[in-house]
């Protein structure tokens, strides 16, 4: 079948609310979400992206539509929930720095289920070159679990590559079943995306080798591990290689992976090798840190070759 889409992600998206000066109650909305920051950074790199979720059928539903819409990410198959709605999360700021509080139990991304993948979604699944998923699209609930992992098979069945990225929040879920569904995801995956920190904190690893040693014994054949400043390793067909983290002043990491991945993930499906990729999203991300939030500063592909 024709691939339409260069990339397609399905997760949660929510609209945040960022406290504009610590102590006080006003707070600045934006946008978060990490595969729908990744489609928006796709897209910005010049990728054809869709994106796959649940809205509520409320004005934050509607303000990530036309947030997709200005981005150029086709929203066409997201389900809005008349009885379920849009997750928010908020960003206070103290002595001790920023904190996340998230209001998404429940939500409609969370209400998703295998079978709604056989509905619109299935063309976009069938017709595109690269899914991407993460941890946090697992552990929202047990269904979107199982949707993620329905949708991974059937990307694969279609010839798709499947992107996983674990994401950990282990406010979302506990540690041992983090360990048992992850280490499910990177089974069925083609490129594993994971962070240094992350896999400390699930598996006690901290090693870039010993990282993509497990991601391949898993059974990705792709492992880029990011290591923040440091730069990135990739490993793929036997061959490693080091990329040196952008020395900049940042200001703001928020949203620095989802960065990442969405260029590096579009300069692959744009015909890319995985070295001159790597250096791309490598640019990308020391640009996206140098300004505050997770979508404003995502950078723009002319941005990112003035750089190179």
């Amino acid at each position: 079948m024709e691939k339409i889409w260069d990339l397609v992600a399905l997760g949660e998206a929510l609209v945040e609310f960022n406290q504009t000066q610590p102590g006080e109650p006003q707070y600045l909305q934006g946008f978060g979400g990490d595969t729908s920051n990744t489609m928006i950074a796709a897209a910005r790199a010049g990728a054809r992206v869709a994106y796959l979720s649940r809205l509520g059928q409320d004005h934050f539903g509607q303000a990530l539509l036309d947030l997709w819409a200005r981005e150029g990410v086709d929203s066409t198959a997201v389900e809005r929930d008349a009885h379920h709605p849009t997750g928010l999360y908020f960003v206070t700021h103290g002595s001790a720095g920023h904190e996340f509080s998230y209001l998404r139990a429940g939500s409609a991304a969370s209400h998703m289920a295998p079978a709604w993948l056989l509905g619109a979604p299935a063309p976009l699944l069938q017709q595109c070159r690269i899914l991407h998923v993460s941890g946090i699209s697992l552990a929202i609930s047990a269904s979107a679990c199982d949707t993620v992992f329905e949708a991974m098979r059937l990307a694969r069945e279609a010839g798709a590559q499947v992107a996983f990225d674990p994401n950990l929040r282990l406010k979302l879920w506990p540690l041992a079943r983090a360990r048992a569904c992850i280490s499910e995801a990177v089974a069925l995956c083609d490129i594993f995306l994971p962070g240094q920190d992350d896999m400390e904190a699930l598996l006690g690893i901290s090693a870039p080798g010993a990282i993509a040693d497990w991601g391949h014994a898993q059974g990705a054949r792709t492992v880029v591990v990011k290591l923040g400043k440091e730069g990135v390793l990739l490993s793929a067909a036997g061959q490693r290689q080091r990329v040196q983290g952008r020395p900049v002043q940042a200001v703001d990491a928020t949203g620095a992976g989802d960065c990442f991945d969405g260029n590096l993930l579009a300069r692959l499906a744009l015909g890319d090798d995985l070295a001159r990729a790597v250096r791309y999203a490598n640019a990308a991300a020391s640009l996206a840190v140098q300004g505050f939030g997770a979508v404003a500063p995502l950078p723009a592909a002319a941005e990112v070759r003035a750089v190179l």
